[in-house]
């Protein structure tokens, strides 16, 4: 297996108060790479954020086909998946072929409220049928002011990096 264009790149930006962010516009650029195999399936994705206590506070996206499969996305099914399925259905759209795709969040969480300030971390996981299965996180504390994300590529999924600011 041969991986190209390997690259995810989130960006995000929100400008915060004392307590609570006060919520602002955040781009995450995300590239799929593309895989070369006899059997390519285009993978499932979900980009989600949690808190401190590892609660899911945000769902930002969800790219499957069919809902038997999110089972794939092992870490998305325990947190989000089998517990709360209209947030999936509300969410969930069709899968990407690979290429680059933009994301956009308002910095607030699951119910439309900005997050307050304290400690979060980024999610992403893809999983394909016939493939394999990446998970990439990084904690990140919000106020935050041009902190830099990066993680390299592995597997399904290309290299990270996010600014917030």
């Amino acid at each position: 297996m041969k991986l190209t264009g390997a690259c995810l790149c989130v960006c995000a930006a929100a400008l915060f108060g004392h307590t609570t962010a006060q919520a602002a516009q955040s781009d995450i650029k995300l590239e799929l790479p593309a895989i070369e195999t006899s059997q390519y399936h285009r993978p499932y994705v979900a980009v989600w954020i949690e808190d401190a206590q590892q609660q899911p506070v945000k769902l930002i996206a969800l790219w499957v086909e069919k809902p038997d499969w999110l089972k794939d996305l092992r870490r998305f099914w325990r947190k989000i998946g089998r517990s709360n399925t209209a947030l999936v259905d509300a969410v969930s759209g069709a899968t990407q072929k690979p290429g680059s795709y933009t994301l956009h969040w308002d910095g607030s969480n699951d119910d439309g409220s900005a997050l307050p300030a304290g400690k979060y971390t980024l999610f992403v996981e893809a999983a394909r049928e016939q493939g394999g299965r990446s998970l990439a996180k990084h904690d990140f504390t919000l106020p935050a002011t041009n902190a830099v994300i990066e993680i390299a590529a592995d597997g399904e999924l290309g290299d990270i990096s996010a600014i917030l600011r």
